[in-house]
């Protein structure tokens, strides 16, 4: 059986953030087994999982993502909302809108050094809501 329920995140500034604490903390018990799956319902957003000790590696990724997708880039034609804009849906897409955890003994079955990270790509980016199902 599925559980559904949303989450609302805190406002988070551009950039790559961990949010497993975030997510952990709204969750109910979990079940001995199963799946855990995040959803962001935003266009200028993304989820991921990746390393979750050294912040140089969320630095990284944000400076890479910008060289690779600049702001106001001069072929862009949605820009009706700002510079930051198009660059952050063409991000968010590249990256994706969720992520799957296994559940394994009541727990996320995540890597040692792995974390959910919030992609925030919008320089006044607003608070995320995210879709989350347990199965």
């Amino acid at each position: 059986m599925a559980t559904t329920f949303d989450i609302q995140l805190p406002h988070y500034p551009r950039g790559f953030h961990l949010i497993t604490r975030d997510i952990v903390s709204c969750l109910p018990e979990l079940p001995e087994n199963g799946l855990l799956m995040v959803f962001i319902k935003h266009t200028s957003a993304a989820l991921t999982i990746n390393e979750n000790a050294d912040p140089s590696v969320r630095e990284d990724f944000e400076s890479f993502f910008n060289r690779l997708v600049p702001d106001g880039a001069p072929y862009f034609t949605h820009t009706l909302e700002g510079d930051d804009d198009m660059s952050a849906h063409i991000k968010a897409s590249l990256i994706g809108a969720s992520v799957t955890i296994p559940i394994k003994n009541g727990r996320l079955n995540l890597g040692t050094w792995q974390g959910i990270y919030l992609c925030e790509f919008r320089d006044g980016g607003d608070y995320r809501k995210l879709s989350v199902t347990l199965l």
